[in-house]
Parts: structure tokens; C-alpha cells; sequence
């Protein structure tokens, strides 16, 4: 079993990211990249987070999904700073002999970094505007799906 886990400013390649989790020989490989949405004049969203604490709360939540299911790997990358809408901000994937393990924990570790990774967002539109992301309600139900 192997995780790798990230927290940086710079931008990622999937390609690599997918690459090293079939290198790991197993039958199923999951993934989700997670784009920063448009749209309503939003300029950029900008995520703070505090390093030491979010970087080992990343490694809490994959290390939760590796004693969860049967894992090969893990490979998440999030993106802090400031990014444009179009920017990637976030990779997940998981690899295991099987998919439904694939699948399920890449699921689980998307809806638990969204609800339980500590990132504070703040939005900008192109009017001036700007505001702090609350968390919604539909994602916290998502995460309490999986306890």
C-alpha cells in the first residue's frame, strides 16, 4: 500500500498521477479531477489553508480510505492559492485489485476532503464582490453517508 498526498500552489498533470497508480498492478483504478467552476461572474477563488493542519488532515482522511478498503494506492493533490475558473484544483485517485474498492474510496476521499480537509474559500466576481464559501448541506450529507 502506498499514498502520496499534496498540498501546493503549483498546477498538476493527471497524466502522472493515473500513471503511478497503474504501476501498481491492480485491476481497478479511480480518479476525479476537480475543475474550479465558472460562471455567475466569479473572477477567481482563492483558498487559504493553514499547512502543518491540512496536510495532516489529508493524510488522516487517506489513510481513513486505505483501512476502509482493500487499496493498492491513493494519490491526492489540492491546490491552495488563487485560481481561475478552468483551473484544476483538486486530483483524487485510487487504485485497488477491484473497482468497486477503486470507485467507492475515490467517492469517499472526494466528499471527505470537500467536507473535512480545512480550506477556507473566498470568491470574487467580477463586480467587486467577494465571498467566503460556506460549507453546504448537501455535501455534509454526503460525508455522513459514508460513517
Amino acid at each position: 500500500m502506498s499514498f502520496f498526498t499534496s498540498v501546493t500552489t503549483e498546477d498538476f498533470d493527471p497524466a502522472p498521477e493515473l500513471a503511478a497508480l497503474e504501476k501498481l498492478g491492480g485491476g481497478g483504478v479511480a480518479s476525479f479531477t476537480g475543475i474550479v467552476r465558472g460562471g455567475e461572474g466569479l473572477v477567481s477563488l482563492h483558498l487559504d489553508h493553514y499547512p502543518a493542519m491540512t496536510q495532516a488532515q489529508v493524510d488522516r482522511i487517506a489513510a481513513d480510505a486505505m483501512a476502509r478498503w482493500p487499496l493498492l494506492g491513493i494519490r491526492i493533490v489540492h491546490r491552495v492559492g488563487t485560481l481561475l475558473p478552468g483551473e484544476r484544483i483538486v486530483f483524487v485517485g485510487t487504485a485497488s485489485a477491484r473497482r468497486t474498492a477503486a470507485l467507492e474510496s475515490c467517492a469517499f476521499l472526494i466528499d471527505w476532503l470537500k467536507s473535512h480537509a480545512p480550506f477556507w474559500k473566498k470568491e470574487t466576481f467580477d463586480d467587486g464582490r467577494q465571498n467566503w464559501v460556506e460549507a453546504k448541506a448537501e455535501d455534509n450529507a454526503k460525508a455522513a453517508s459514508w460513517r
